[in-house]
């Protein structure tokens, strides 16, 4: 092996016998520290007590999920660093499965049979290319995203054999940071070398940070007609055409994605939602039915998903289903904070439709209850919630819930979606009136947080703005008001990790949202200043 340090690795297969063969290849490359995981539960039970420099991972678990969503799962959640190599490991060689694979970007992919010494060779590949990279993924990992772009530049002269990926992962860092700018510089320095889609796609990518959203559109509509196998393209060219608010075209370009690739359930999901504000419940109902099937082995459910569908077949008129679906909530999603809220709205809904007016009232008078002390359901939840009481006639409810979902939001389409619902209603006036008062009240909470700190009291700003972020999660401009006290606090008083690590939790966040958000940039280098003022480095392994 490349690596001078002894190397760990987890083994995902449900055959014993295979997790005895895998362990025997790896003791045979030289590899000792092996642990097994029967499930992909199992695997993340132990990825979450440890870090691993090697995953290899069987594809078909099992019943339940398999180790594609295994995989989309420990991306989406940051269950493994940067540093951990993830090899698929598989006698699965239909089309469709491989390319939904291979589109989660594992290190590498093994069809079996294989012997001990491909083995050994993919994995020296892997880990001389994961060892190259160290420097710049432990900066990263500490937040230090500015020195992690340096670290790529000098990366290319160090390891020249890896430029392109090292020019790849500068540019991402660049758009990370809102640098638009020189991302579009480094992307044009690929694409002279090597006209490779994933430049291509960034060059786009910073056109819509930019809101150059008809320019952005054109790249990568000439970019699918191009590679109509290269998935984020599509992905991108279906948020582009949302940011315009053409929703039916956005739809389009993610079911040619999923046609492509129909296993993975981030994009399902995504084309289940616009499918449902499109009306369009036929495919809604196939996107949001594969999602429920295999989303709620996840360790990641979320009984949101069943409310969406139960949504469809309600307006289907599809009772049976509906009820069906409704006790699968209830049973495979017990325990979680969501379900006693996603459940009663999904029995007011189906009795609203049923005619059931007094037992609707009472889930409904149910689901506002358990809304009230759980701030982690969604705004289109929450709007589902607003529909469900003017459907009750609850105009008094309604209004609450709306000014919730619109304190809980700094984007302009899902506000006028709120409003939207109202004025649906004939409650026109209502949603301005509500609109109104409610940005002023983040006008002034945001200012109230400000006087704190601009009296001194950082502690004071703080306490203050986080208990906004909890109250309002989903508003990017609190969030980031939030980061900026935290900063502030670690610039007058000291660094400390706790804060450090919510601020940048707080602004990644922003940047997955809103990653046009001209602030996002200002605040990066405010806390890549902290990182340089107080010394702080990536822990040596």
């Amino acid at each position: 092996m490349p690596t001078a340090d002894p190397i760990s690795a987890l083994v995902i297969d449900r055959s014993p016998d295979m997790r005895g063969n895998l362990r025997a290849m790896l003791g045979q490359c030289g590899i000792e520290d092996v642990q097994p995981a029967a499930s992909a539960a199992a695997a993340i039970r132990k990825l979450e007590e440890r870090a691993y420099d090697l995953i290899l991972c069987e594809y078909a678990l099992g019943e339940g999920q398999d180790g594609q969503h295994l995989l989309e799962d420990l991306r989406t959640h940051h269950i493994i660093p940067l540093s951990t190599v993830f090899i698929m490991v598989t006698g699965e060689s239909s089309y469709e499965r491989v390319v939904s694979t291979v589109e989660l970007a594992p290190n590498d992919y093994l069809l079996k049979p294989f012997t001990a010494d491909l083995l050994y060779q993919r994995l020296a590949r892997a880990l001389e290319k994961r060892d190259a990279f160290l420097p710049a993924y432990g900066l990263i990992e500490i937040g230090n995203l500015q020195e992690a772009a340096e670290q790529c530049r000098l990366g290319e002269e160090k390891a020249p054999q890896y430029a392109i990926d090292f020019l790849r992962m500068r540019a991402e860092l660049q758009v990370a940071l809102g640098q638009a700018d020189q991302a579009q510089e480094t992307y044009r320095r690929v694409i002279e070398k090597k006209a490779v889609p994933w430049a291509k796609l960034g060059l786009a990518r910073t056109l819509f940070m930019q809101k150059r959203y008809r320019e952005a559109e054109d790249d990568l509509q000439k970019l699918v007609n191009e590679h109509s196998q290269y998935l984020d393209a599509y992905d991108w060219l279906a948020r582009t055409r949302e940011a315009t608010g053409r929703l039916k075209e956005a739809q389009q370009a993610l079911q040619e994605a999923v046609s492509v690739s129909p296993h993975t359930l981030r994009r399902l999901k995504k084309l289940g939602d616009i499918a449902l504000d499109t009306g369009d419940m036929a495919v809604a109902e196939r996107a949001l039915s594969e999602v429920v099937r295999k989303g709620k082995y996840s360790d990641f459910r979320d009984p949101e998903h069943h409310v969406k569908l139960v949504k469809v077949l309600v307006a289907k008129g599809d009772r049976e289903q509906a009820e069906k679906t409704i006790r699968d909530l209830d049973r495979s999603m017990q325990g979680l904070p969501q379900t006693q809220a996603c459940s009663a709205l999904s029995s007011a809904m189906l009795l609203v439709q049923a005619g059931d007016k007094a037992k609707a009232l009472e889930a409904l008078n149910r689901a506002l209850e358990a809304s009230r002390s759980n701030a982690a359901l969604s705004n289109d939840l929450k709007i589902e919630l607003v529909r469900t009481c003017l459907d009750n006639e609850q105009q008094e409810a309604a209004a609450e819930v709306i000014c919730d979902v619109m304190r809980n939001t700094s984007d302009d389409r899902a506000l006028e979606k709120a409003k939207g619902v109202l004025e649906q209603a004939g409650l026109k006036s209502m949603a301005d009136e509500l609109a109104l008062k409610t940005r002023q009240d983040v006008v002034d909470l945001v200012s109230t947080g400000a006087r704190h700190a601009e009296s001194g009291n950082y502690e004071g700003a703080v306490d203050f703005m986080l208990q906004a972020v909890r109250k309002m999660p989903g508003n990017t401009q609190v969030g980031l008001n939030a980061a900026l006290a935290l900063l502030k606090l670690i610039e007058h008083r000291g660094w400390q990790e706790q804060f450090a690590a919510q601020a940048r939790g707080l602004i990644d966040r922003a940047r997955s949202s809103d990653p046009a958000n001209p602030r996002i940039g200002a605040l990066s280098t405010y806390f890549q200043n902290m990182l340089s003022k107080y010394g702080i480095q990536p822990a040596r392994s």
